[in-house]
């Protein structure tokens, strides 16, 4: 039970990101740069605040600049994106590219796929590639490529955490890091400095400093307690969440094309992660 309501709490918090973000870049007049200053700025406060009344001050120096940056360039992309994509079409493609990129990057270093992976990923990327084909319901292309930025960054942040022994004090860590690789992106929102909303101010707080930092904490919390075929997963359900929240906050319509082709990238992207463990427990 307790796996299970961490579980839940952290998939509702990833998937609240992406609905967040997209009400507040759409709904209010902040713009994506001041937002992903605001979103970094008060994840790190808040998980900084949380280490040191966790007496693991020492920690911060945790973490590096090269996972800074990654995490920089996906909450960068994230916000941009996030202008013309709906919440649940843009959780589809972050997810998937983030997912692609781990799987990749085995590949890369030498981990040779079996059939079933080739075929879960064969059929993920064809499903992805038939979402974004021109058409009447094709989504904005420059949001596409932005959100698959995001991904990448997001999934290479990802492998290179993977051999954290504290995976909250180094998340604390490149938090206030690329926290501090943001503030330039303060001149560029300097033309709306002076109205800034505090709507949309509020909507960043709450993006980093709950549902982005809480919501690591909360998964963090949940990993040891579930096997890493159920953590993989698990995160299937954050696009579907967000659909939810963008019909439900956004009144986003919830399209065939959309339902067939995250059928077909979750499905295949699921039977590529089950593939994969089950040859490692064979072996």
């Amino acid at each position: 039970m307790k796996a299970f309501l961490l579980v839940t709490l952290a998939m509702i918090a990833f998937a609240a990101n992406s609905v967040i973000g997209r009400v507040a870049l759409t709904q209010t007049s902040i713009d994506p740069a001041l937002y992903s200053v605001i979103r970094l700025s008060s994840g790190a406060i808040m998980l900084c605040i949380m280490m040191v009344l966790s007496t693991q001050s020492s920690a911060l120096r945790q973490g590096n600049w090269r996972s800074a940056l990654a995490l920089f360039v996906y909450v960068v992309a994230f916000s941009w994106a996030y202008l013309s994509l709906d919440a649940g079409l843009g959780a589809l493609v972050l997810f998937a590219s983030v997912q692609t990129t781990m799987i990749g990057w085995d590949i890369v270093k030498g981990q040779r796929p079996n059939l079933g992976e080739w075929a879960g990923l064969l059929l993920a990327m064809g499903a992805f590639a038939w979402l974004v084909s021109p058409g009447a319901q094709a989504p904005n292309g420059q949001g596409v490529l932005l959100m698959i930025l995001s991904g990448l960054a997001w999934g290479v942040y990802s492998v290179w955490g993977r051999k954290t022994s504290d995976p909250m004090a180094a998340t604390a860590g490149n938090f206030w890091r690329a926290s501090l690789l943001s503030l330039p992106l303060v001149f560029f929102g300097l033309p709306n400095l002076s109205s800034l909303p505090l709507n949309g101010v509020l909507l960043a707080c709450l993006s980093g400093a709950i549902t982005s930092a809480l919501g690591y904490v909360l998964w963090y919390k949940a990993l040891p307690l579930i096997s890493s075929t159920q953590g993989a997963i698990v995160q299937l359900t954050v696009p579907v969440i967000a659909a939810a929240g963008g019909m439900l906050f956004l009144a986003e319509p919830l399209t065939l094309r959309f339902i067939l082709s995250s059928i077909c990238i979750l499905g295949g992207v699921a039977l590529a992660i089950l593939s994969r463990q089950f040859s490692k427990a064979s072996q």
